[in-house]
């Protein structure tokens, strides 16, 4: 009887086990790959009294899908000469899109 009640208790272990298990959450990004960068021609800065630097194009997330954002020429004042591309980052337990910016 004894014997009974200890494989009863570590079936129902067992299985409470394996139901959680299938509970668990991976921390994989649920969200497509960012795609490659496309190729684009850096065309010649337009003639201004405002200094410019070039943007490059990047990837955004609408929250569906990844749309394309071409190059331009942006005032170059408040800007560093580093940029980073759009990523998702794991922020507090959740998957969130960080858009392209300026370093």
């Amino acid at each position: 009887m004894m014997i009974r009640k200890i494989n009863a208790l570590f079936a129902v272990a067992l299985a409470a086990d394996m139901m959680l298990g299938a509970c668990a959450v991976t921390p994989g990004n649920p969200y497509p790959p960012v795609p490659p960068l496309q190729a684009e021609a850096m065309p010649k800065p337009p003639v201004t009294t405002t200094p410019l630097i070039w943007q490059p194009g990047h990837w955004n997330w609408d929250g569906s899908a990844y749309v394309w954002s071409p190059g331009e020429y942006v005032p170059s004042e408040g800007h560093s000469n580093q940029w980073m591309p759009g990523y998702w980052a794991l922020v507090s337990g959740s998957w969130v899109w960080q858009p392209a910016h300026w370093l």
